[in-house]
């Protein structure tokens, strides 16, 4: 993991086309802005992580549904 620090107004560059800037900090908050394609997906990781659980939830249900409307 790369730690860096980083003030309000500052930002680092991802790859060639995603850049994160600090936009501000209160207490022990910080707000990020992204700027990304419109085709990067960003998810919070505790929402990713949520996606990531109802995939492999619905991967594992069963193909044959009939006998749930029942």
């Amino acid at each position: 993991m790369l730690v860096i620090t980083r003030k309000v107004d500052d930002s680092i560059t991802i790859g060639n086309n995603i850049t994160v800037s600090v936009l501000e900090i209160r207490g022990n908050k910080v707000k990020l802005g992204i700027d990304a394609p419109k085709e990067t997906q960003i998810y919070r990781t505790e929402v990713y992580k949520n996606i990531i659980e109802e995939n492999i939830r619905a991967a594992k249900a069963p193909e044959d549904l009939s006998g749930v409307l029942e």
